[in-house]
């Protein structure tokens, strides 16, 4: 029976990279000399560092166009407030999102149900798997899944005929 999985990954080898050049750019800069501006990547929470919130977003804005240089979307980072944390320094932590909670595996779901089309949609522990009689049948839950869940890059793997 064909189907796919709906799924929703980063290449952290490309985020890696990505903070890493950011971290360079940090150290190389005049108006960042001096101050305690970092950013650090532990599992998959970056974490940015500066002594006000114009230099968080400063360091956020090398981060994103680092990304988006690297072909990672931004839509990846789930971006948290910016935190106080002692003397005159701020730090704001920004998760990597892998794999669809289970609120948006739901949305997908119901989005397929209420479609109509004669395809079924089953969670499995961060993806949606889709199966169906027909390959169309799964082109077109594709083509319904990406034009109304614009929030989330979503990809699409392991298509099985």
């Amino acid at each position: 029976m064909p189907s796919f999985d709906t799924v929703l990954e980063a290449d952290l080898v490309k985020v890696k990279n990505a903070v890493e050049n950011t971290a360079k750019e940090i150290g190389t800069r005049f108006d960042f000399k001096g101050t305690p501006a970092a950013i650090e990547l532990k599992d998959k929470d970056i974490t940015l560092i500066g002594n006000s919130d114009f230099q968080i977003d400063q360091i956020n804005d090398i981060l994103r166009n680092k990304l988006t240089k690297a072909g990672v979307d931004i839509r990846f980072l789930d971006v948290g407030k910016v935190e106080k944390i002692g003397g005159d320094k701020v730090k704001q932590v920004a998760q990597v999102r892998d794999g669809i909670d289970t609120e948006q595996a739901k949305k997908i779901q119901q989005l397929i149900k209420g479609s109509k089309m004669k395809v079924q949609a089953a969670i499995q522990d961060g993806k949606v798997r889709v199966t169906g009689t027909k390959r169309d049948d799964l082109q077109a839950a594709m083509a319904l899944i990406r034009s109304d869940i614009k929030d989330l890059p979503l990809s699409f793997d392991n298509f099985r005929d």
